[in-house]
């Protein structure tokens, strides 16, 4: 299987559970906040964060103006977040505490889009 179909597919599931997740528990979304503030959770959301991006980086660093570019570019996305969260965890969890639900909740709608739109290119339902 290519990799760029695959990690479409990781992508595009994901954020189509996170958004369902959160979509039936919004005070899942508080709990998160909260949690950063607990050392071992930081520390293990970073390094998952951290893991997750640097694999996606390692298989599939394309940069061309394509819908590849956008796994690329949740990879990257993954590790800064990650190396933030890990290396200066008080600055980052305050930015991260500081956004409001409701644009939280708007961003979360835009990854659920973005995840329907990388399942698409990942099995290829709408051809366009």
């Amino acid at each position: 299987m290519d990799t760029s179909l695959f990690l479409a597919k990781f992508w595009g599931w994901y954020l189509l559970i996170f958004f369902f997740v959160l979509s039936f528990n919004p005070r899942r979304i508080q709990q998160i906040f909260q949690d950063l503030r607990d050392q071992k959770f930081l520390i293990l959301a970073a390094f998952a964060a951290i893991i997750i991006g640097l694999l996606n980086i390692l298989f599939h660093n394309i940069w061309e103006l394509s819908w590849e570019f956008i796994i690329t570019a949740l990879g990257w996305f993954s590790l800064f977040i990650g190396l933030g969260l890990f290396v200066f965890p008080q600055s980052t969890t305050r930015k991260l505490t500081l956004l409001n639900l409701k644009f939280v909740q708007l961003i979360y709608v835009l990854l659920f889009l973005l995840g329907i739109f990388l399942l698409n290119m990942g099995y290829e339902l709408v051809l366009y």
